[in-house]
């Protein structure tokens, strides 16, 4: 176990060049304040140092909203926006404890759909998720099934910022979306029926009607139709 100034004050920590890219970013981005109380309890149950992109957000940022709310990306939490931390969405012990870890991966990101971002844990297939130990995947409401995206947190991060998202998500998006996500809370979502994985929804996109609906409705109604519908359980996809 490393305690939290061995994990915060370290010699080239990655804030200031993060921050950097946030300013000059392809997309929208918010760097939300972050509540420094739970930006310390998170880092310590991570242990993880400063230096690293996960780090550095968790003890500096209350996340990111890219995209105009279309993602947001956890840190410290930004309760008083709706934001919940990196503790909150994967249910970190109220005490530091050195033998808990989040078996089944670490949710790291939501996006307005109910799409989630998931660094793998120890054993993925173990999970039923795809891709190695310590890379992201993602949860598309889209499918039903885990995505490998073969890139650690810091070059995810990076994709996002660079515009990763315009492409990723062509296909889910109408033209209007963007005022659509804009007009939500940080706590919301978009329902969409016919459902996106439905026939219908992936043959005329635009017909499908959109409501904001708190966003743990969208997560857990995509959960629980995996379940019964897709190849595997998803398994734990965060409290949001």
């Amino acid at each position: 176990m490393r305690e939290f100034d061995e994990l915060a004050d370290v010699a080239d920590p990655a804030w200031p060049e993060l921050r950097q890219a946030c300013a000059e970013s392809a997309v929208p981005v918010r760097v939300l304040p972050a509540d420094a109380d739970e930006g310390r309890r998170c880092l310590l149950q991570l242990q993880v140092t400063t230096r690293s992109v996960l780090g550095a957000l968790t003890l500096h940022c209350g996340g990111l909203v890219l995209d105009d709310g279309w993602l947001r990306v956890y840190g410290a939490g930004r309760a008083a926006e709706g934001l919940p931390s990196l503790g909150r969405v994967n249910g970190f012990p109220g005490e530091f404890d050195p033998h808990w870890h989040p078996a089944a991966g670490l949710v790291v990101g939501h996006d307005v759909l109910g799409g989630v971002f998931c660094l793998n844990g120890r054993d993925p297939a173990g999970s039923g998720r795809p891709g190695a130990p310590g890379q992201l995947t993602y949860f598309a409401p889209d499918t039903l099934e885990w995505e490998a995206l073969d890139m650690g947190h810091s070059a995810w991060v990076g994709w996002l910022l660079s515009g990763g998202t315009e492409r990723f998500y062509a296909g889910l998006r109408r033209p209007d979306w963007r005022a659509e996500v804009a007009a939500l809370d940080l706590s919301q979502g978009l329902s969409v029926f016919p459902f996106l994985w439905s026939e219908e929804a992936q043959r005329d996109l635009a017909a499908t009607s959109r409501r904001a609906v708190a966003l743990r409705e969208v997560v857990g109604l995509a959960a629980d139709f995996a379940r019964r519908l897709g190849p595997a359980d998803p398994g734990f996809l965060g409290e949001v």
